[in-house]
C-alpha cells in the first residue's frame, strides 16, 4: 500500500479512539481505505491506510492535527506518508550471532537492497564491531543480563524513522507496545519449518525428535510467538546421527538466505497479508523470488501416482461392461449415502440378532 498514507495509533484502550481519528480524517477530505484494530495486555492498537491524495490540507497540518488528538486523548499517532517512504530505511536488532547482519550489511553494501541500513540495536555489545565496519550506527539498549530497555529501543526506532525492523537473530520477544506500532514491519528469521518447533532452541528441538528434514521460516511478527505470517521458508537434509553443532551450520547459511528474500520481499511491496497469511501482490513475479524450494528441488519430486486411480479403472470397467458412470454423483456424496444406508438398517438387523440368540437364563 505505497500509495496510501498509513496512520497508527497506539494508547490505552478507551472508548472514541477510532471514531475521534476517523472523524478527523473525514473533515479534511480523506477517504479510510483500510482499518485493523486490536486490543492486548490492555494495549489498544490501530492502524488504518488511507487515500489522502485530494485531502484539503497539507501534508504537515495533517500530521500536527493528528498528534495533537493524539495528546488530547493519551495516545501516541504516527503518520507516514507516501513521500517519507522514497527511501526506506532499515533498523536491525541482533543479539550475539553475526550471520545474519552480516548478510544484510553484505547485500546493502554491494547495492541489493533498496533501502538504508540506518542503525543496528543491541541487547548485547558483540555485534557492535560488525556494525562500525560498515560505519552504521550502533547502540546496545540491554542491561547486564540482556533485557532490552523498550522506551529506549522506540525512541531509537523513531529517531532513526525505521520503516522496517528486521529481527537478525534478536534473542528477545517483543512487547505488544512494540509490535502493535510496527505492524507488519518487523520480520524475524526462526530456526525451523514452522509452525514446527517455535521458541527457543529450535535445532535442538529437532534434533531430539529426529527429523530427516529441519529448515527455517521468515515472518512478520506478532503478539503471539512465532506464530506470525510466513514470507519465505528454506529446508535441508538432516545427516544421521548429526550433531546439535552440525545441524546449526547447515541451517545458519539459509537463515540468512531466507531472510534477505523476505526483506527484498518486503521492500518491493511484492507481499500482502490476509487473515494471518502472505500471498504474492498482482503484478508480483513468483520467478523473481524464492518462497520456498528451488525450481530443481521442485522438479525432482515424483509426480505421481496421485488419489483418483482406482476410481478411474472403476469408470473403465463399467464403460466396458455396457454401464453407465453416474457422473452427477462424487465419490463421497456415495460414501455418505451408503453410510446414511447402513445406519438405517442397524436396528432391524439388531433386533434380529436379539432374538436369534438364546437367553443366557435359559441355558
Amino acid at each position: 500500500m505505497t500509495d496510501l498514507t498509513e496512520i497508527t495509533v497506539i494508547g490505552g484502550d478507551k472508548t472514541g479512539l477510532i471514531a475521534n481519528v476517523t472523524t478527523l480524517l473525514f473533515e479534511r477530505g480523506i477517504n479510510v481505505e483500510d482499518l485493523d484494530q486490536a486490543v492486548r495486555d490492555g494495549i489498544f492498537r490501530m492502524t488504518l491506510h488511507a487515500d489522502t491524495s485530494e485531502m484539503v490540507c497539507t501534508e504537515e497540518t495533517l500530521r500536527d492535527a493528528l498528534h495533537d488528538l493524539g495528546d488530547d486523548l493519551g495516545v501516541d499517532v504516527q503518520v507516514r506518508f507516501p513521500s517519507d517512504r522514497d527511501t526506506q530505511q532499515i533498523a536491525v536488532l541482533a543479539t550475539k550471532e553475526s550471520h545474519c547482519l552480516e548478510a544484510l550489511f553484505e547485500a546493502w553494501a554491494n547495492g541489493d537492497l533498496d533501502a538504508d541500513i540506518s542503525v543496528v540495536i543491541g541487547n548485547r555489545d558483540h555485534l557492535r564491531p560488525l556494525a562500525e565496519r560498515y560505519d552504521v550506527p550502533f547502540y546496545n539498549v540491554g542491561d547486564e543480563k540482556g533485557s532490552p530497555d523498550e522506551d529506549e529501543l522506540l525512541d531509537l526506532l523513531d529517531e532513526y524513522d525505521a520503516d522496517l525492523v528486521v529481527l537478525a537473530r534478536y534473542m528477545r520477544i517483543l512487547s505488544p507496545n512494540v509490535v502493535f506500532r510496527y505492524e507488519d514491519r518487523i520480520i524475524n528469521i526462526h530456526p525451523s519449518l514452522l509452525p514446527a518447533f517455535p521458541g527457543a532452541a529450535a535445532y535442538r528441538q529437532a534434533k531430539e525428535e529426529g527429523v530427516r528434514i529441519a529448515g527455517v521460516t521468515a515472518h512478520y511478527v506478532t503478539t503471539d510467538l512465532d506464530q506470525g505470517p510466513i514470507i519465505t521458508q528454506r529446508a535441508f537434509d538432516v545427516p544421521d546421527d548429526a550433531s546439535l553443532e552440525e545441524i546449526k551450520s547447515l541451517g545458519q547459511p539459509l537463515e540468512a538466505d531466507a531472510l534477505l528474500e523476505a526483506v527484498q520481499l518486503h521492500l518491493d511491496d511484492a507481499v500482502s497479508v490476509h487473515r494471518g497469511r502472505t500471498s504474492l501482490r498482482p503484478g508480483a513475479d513468483d520467478a523473481d523470488y524464492q518462497l520456498g524450494m528451488t525450481d530443481e528441488a521442485t522438479a525432482a519430486n515424483p509426480d505421481r501416482p496421485i488419489d483418483g486411480l482406482a476410481d478411474a479403472l472403476q469408470a473403465d470397467v463399467g464403460v466396458a461392461d455396457g454401464g453407465t458412470v453416474d457422473d452427477g454423483a462424487s465419490t463421497d456424496e456415495e460414501e455418505q449415502r451408503e453410510a446414511e444406508a447402513a445406519d438405517s438398517d442397524t436396528p432391524e438387523s439388531n433386533e434380529d440378532e436379539a432374538e436369534a440368540a438364546p437367553n443366557p437364563s435359559d441355558d
